[in-house]
């Protein structure tokens, strides 16, 4: 192998744009991959489609600790180099409600184009190679698996991903490696999640949709209002509106033990409070049934399932109830069902601007292994390519 090899560890997004990266400056490169073919997880995102990254791409987007280098991140490879990287590759993209595709609307095509790109570049892959520990000793570099391969190298990025769809890879086994490395982790928790929630209404309303204003609450403190649709289930609530609430929820219960986590929901978004309230006065004046009392609302199931918010005298306990429905969340769903991982190598021991690890010379980090996670709609996408072409950038 060459002396000045750079070996990346892991064959998804963030590892793939990173070999390109480092490929395309003259520098030799391997990709060790531990399933049996690369993209394997890129392949299943976007309901197939791969969203590639936002029209609104920016650091507001991302959790707030990763926020400043996520900003030095995107400050050289943005929206505008992403699409340039791309659309060099031949994709071609739309953009739907800020959300950018490819024109084929097939993640495979996203894939193929970049295998393309391997292939011309000459980057070799290393194919069922798990990777258990990267050693250091002086200036080399060894990666080494659970086969008992050994690869010596002068720089190594770890792109093992975080812990969300283990079927396709992602085991969280990066977190360890980083770890003995010398790296602080912050335990990782799911994200993008269904939540779970013990309610009279998710029992008797499952699969009910309905398009809601939600936002989560812990401790008092209310997050960022999101929209979307909320899927009553058998063990709680899913849909786009739960799971982009699902953030600060799941942090507060899986990773620092609380118990007073609430989905705060408004399910009657269309109509402001003070419509409601005229309207819901006009149906107790006609005397209609309290079963009856949202027909024409919300769906027929609703109205028997919440008649009792009319039985209070208050005459605005309703209105109340309707527009902020709490559902105290006891916990959420597995690995298998979080879209992304909140969490991962502590960015404090992480270089913004170049993704160098502070702790080892010689070892970069990009993707979901730091902690870094975005909002649903391509901004995780966007993080892994442009964090995966900053780390293939350093020496």
């Amino acid at each position: 192998m060459p002396s000045d090899l750079t070996v990346v560890v892991g064959g998804g997004a963030a590892g793939i744009c990173a070999a390109i990266s480092t490929a395309r400056r003259g520098r030799p490169v391997i990709i060790c991959e531990k399933t049996s073919r690369i993209g394997k997880k890129l392949l299943a995102t976007g309901n197939g489609r791969c969203n590639l990254l936002n029209d609104e791409l920016g650091p507001s987007h991302y959790n707030r600790a990763s926020r400043p280098l996520v900003e030095s991140v995107f400050r050289a490879f943005g929206k505008t180099e992403i699409i340039a990287f791309f659309d060099g590759l031949g994709l071609k993209t739309y953009s739907q409600e800020g959300r950018v595709f490819p024109v084929t609307n097939q993640a495979s095509s996203v894939l193929r184009v970049l295998e393309l790109e391997l292939k011309r570049l000459s980057i070799p892959v290393e194919f069922d190679f798990s990777c258990t520990d990267i050693s250091f000793s002086g200036h080399s570099i060894a990666v080494l698996s659970e086969a008992g391969r050994k690869i010596g190298c002068k720089k190594v990025i770890l792109t093992g991903g975080g812990k969300s769809y283990p079927a396709f890879g992602s085991d969280g086994s990066a977190y360890e490696i980083a770890r003995r490395a010398g790296h602080r982790i912050v335990t990782p928790v799911p994200s993008a999640v269904p939540l779970v929630v013990k309610d009279s209404l998710c029992h008797a309303l499952q699969g009910q949709r309905i398009q809601v204003a939600a936002r989560s609450v812990v401790d008092g403190q209310r997050s960022e209002e999101v929209r979307g649709e909320l899927l009553f289930t058998r063990y709680g609530l899913s849909g786009t509106a739960a799971l982009d609430a699902s953030g600060p929820v799941s942090v507060a219960i899986n990773r620092d033990g609380r118990t007073d986590a609430f989905l705060s929901v408004d399910l009657v978004p269309f109509m402001e409070k003070q419509e409601l309230r005229r309207e819901l006065h006009r149906r107790r004046s006609l005397r209609l049934a309290p079963e009856d009392m949202l027909a024409g609302i919300l769906p027929n199931k609703f109205g028997p399932v919440l008649q009792s918010i009319f039985e209070s005298p208050d005459p605005d306990a309703a209105v109340e109830s309707l527009k902020a429905y709490p559902f105290r969340v006891t916990g959420t769903r597995g690995w298998n069902e979080a879209e992304f991982t909140s969490g991962g190598v502590d960015l404090r021991d992480v270089q913004p601007g170049t993704l160098r690890s502070r702790v080892r010379e010689g070892l970069y980090f990009a993707g979901e292994v730091l902690d870094v996670d975005g909002q649903r709609g391509g901004y995780n996408h966007a993080w892994a390519w442009a964090s995966g072409w900053t780390a293939g950038l350093g020496e």
